[in-house]
């Protein structure tokens, strides 16, 4: 067999089959692209690459490594995967859940003895997957987002739908209704927001304790051990932790309310993040790799807001044309530093501010982690 790229993936993947011959950039010329070995390709490799190309008989890890017997849950979407796949591995460890794939452990770590696999599943993997499939697939909204990657938003769109091709009879599917009548062998249960979904469950979402984004996570999460086992630990969910960078609030020595949402690196993550603060002046850093991302959607959301933007990254002046064409009023900042600065200026106790960029943040920082930590710096120095 052979390996494509050396990253996580890749390394855990090469730790258990240590014969393999593993490829990246730097041997290139040494890939045989006549060979009919099974090779499996790392998430991150674009279809477009060289190796990918050249490639006859290419697996994800998921087709790889997923025995036909394995009971697995996949999670995907374009916002809250990662939450929601840690709660519901905080649900279902006393059944003998773990959590991996695109969060935490790469598959192959993975201890075979759990009774569930919970996978976070990125879109690259989809890409590639054509024989593994879950025994329920939750899908979070879709919206527009690794376009430079799957080359259009159908593409991405199109991986995302994938794992409905594979699902036996008896197997679920929680899906958005706007793909209702994808056809599937599965049984499909729509929704069109939290709270249809929630009704559609039996869930009692007043004993839920989480606000948007983090309420629909949630119910998505509710929706295995209702799916598996008719059971809804409305106090079990509700003792989650939310990670840092997610909506994260706090205040300033003024007592002033900020919000660290760097973990929005889309603009659907900040189009929810916004619908906690419809009774504010919210003052907005916007900004950083939106990957090629269509923002029209965005503007046309945040007109319905009392709302300045602060533009930061590489795609400043792009969000000052849109901010222009939508009548929306901004300050051009470049960089976080001046964004904080100027936003202290302006804000008062009754408005809110907020970094939920809309995009990456490797144009600038090391990763949204690095953006959040240097964003809450910088407020804890005003």
């Amino acid at each position: 067999m052979r390996i494509l790229g050396r990253g996580i993936t890749a390394s855990a993947i090469f730790e258990k089959y240590p014969n393999a011959k593993v490829y990246d950039d730097t041997n290139i010329s040494e890939f045989d692209e006549n060979s009919d070995e099974i090779t499996v390709v790392s998430p991150g490799i674009p279809p477009y690459h060289t190796l990918v190309k050249k490639t006859k008989n290419i697996v994800s890890e998921y087709d790889f490594l997923i025995e036909k017997d394995r009971f697995s849950i996949w999670i995907s979407g374009t916002n809250g995967k990662t939450t929601t796949t840690a709660m519901c591995e905080h649900l279902l460890k006393s059944f003998g859940g773990v959590a991996g794939g695109n969060i935490g452990v790469p598959l192959a770590k993975l201890p075979k003895d759990a009774n569930i696999w919970v996978l976070e599943t990125s879109s690259f993997t989809l890409h590639y997957t054509n024989s593994a499939k879950p025994n329920i697939y939750l899908l979070l909204p879709i919206t527009d987002d690794h376009v430079s990657w799957h080359g259009s938003f159908e593409e991405y769109e199109k991986s995302k739908l994938k794992p409905l091709d594979f699902l036996y009879e008896g197997e679920v599917a929680i899906i958005p209704k706007k793909y209702e009548n994808y056809p599937t062998n599965g049984f499909k249960i729509t929704y069109e927001n939290s709270y249809d979904l929630a009704q559609k469950l039996g869930l009692d979402i007043s004993k839920i304790n989480f606000k948007e984004p983090f309420l629909l996570d949630a119910i998505m999460a509710l929706s295995t051990t209702k799916v598996l086992f008719d059971k809804a630990d409305y106090e079990l969910i509700n003792s989650f932790k939310i990670d840092a960078h997610k909506v994260e609030e706090f205040y300033d020595k003024q007592q002033r309310l900020w919000v660290d949402d760097s973990k929005a690196t889309n603009l659907d993550a900040t189009i929810w993040a916004m619908t906690n603060y419809k009774d504010k002046k919210v003052h907005l850093i916007l900004g950083g790799d939106d990957k090629g991302a269509n923002l029209v959607p965005l503007f046309k959301d945040l007109k319905n807001y009392d709302v300045v933007i602060y533009a930061i990254g590489s795609n400043a002046q792009k969000l000052e044309m849109l901010s222009k064409e939508f009548g929306i009023d901004v300050v051009i900042c470049n960089i976080i530093d001046n964004a904080v600065k100027e936003i202290s200026l302006r804000l008062d106790k009754n408005g809110v501010a907020m970094l939920s960029p809309a995009a990456a943040s490797l144009d600038q920082f090391k990763s949204y982690k690095h953006r959040g930590e240097t964003f809450k710096e910088l407020v804890a120095s005003l």
